[in-house]
């Protein structure tokens, strides 16, 4: 649910384009066979752009890294958590405010996404998401909805512990995504 640096990323497109990359972790199948072509487009960037960063050797040596019972949900905290350092370095406020109102305007999301986004607005989650804390208790939060025990929450305090660590995976990370999508 990495929304702010996947708009981050996207930024540069139409509001459709920018919503799709938004919506895309709540739509299952092809996009193309029940959305608008604009954010189908949206939606397979946002899937080109998680499959270059899940077959980063970055991406690999952190899940090395993450406590072995949680390995199998550390990359959805990993979103997060690049939403995080995105909100703190990068912070852009009217690109948040331009994400609000595509996500307030666009029409129908995804119904596991429907409930969350007007609360995601109200509470102004994107711009809070620069406070680690906030983005620790989004995580647990989030493992709140995943069937089992809550795997997301037992992560957190490793996610603290190593936090200097994530922010150097962070910082190799985030310039070679960017190039990487310059060049195509």
């Amino acid at each position: 649910m990495n929304f702010l640096a996947h708009a981050w990323l996207a930024r540069g497109g139409n509001d459709a384009f920018l919503y799709g990359n938004m919506i895309a972790d709540g739509v299952k199948g092809d996009p193309g066979a029940g959305w608008p072509a604009e954010i189908a487009r949206g939606i397979r960037h946002h899937r080109r752009v998680d499959a270059w960063v899940d077959a980063h050797a970055v991406i690999r040596e952190v899940r090395a890294r993450a406590p072995r019972p949680q390995r199998r949900v550390v990359g959805i905290a990993l979103d997060l958590v690049w939403d995080h350092f995105v909100a703190r370095d990068h912070a852009d406020a009217a690109l948040i405010a331009r994400c609000y109102r595509v996500l307030e305007s666009q029409g129908t999301a995804p119904d596991r996404l429907a409930p969350m986004i007007p609360v995601l607005i109200e509470d102004d989650w994107l711009t809070r998401y620069a406070d680690f804390e906030f983005t620790c208790r989004a995580i647990a939060g989030l493992g709140r909805r995943l069937s089992g025990p809550n795997r997301l929450a037992e992560l957190v305090p490793w996610l603290r512990t190593d936090y200097s660590a994530l922010e150097r995976d962070f910082r190799q990370l985030w310039p070679a995504l960017n190039q990487a999508l310059s060049a195509d």
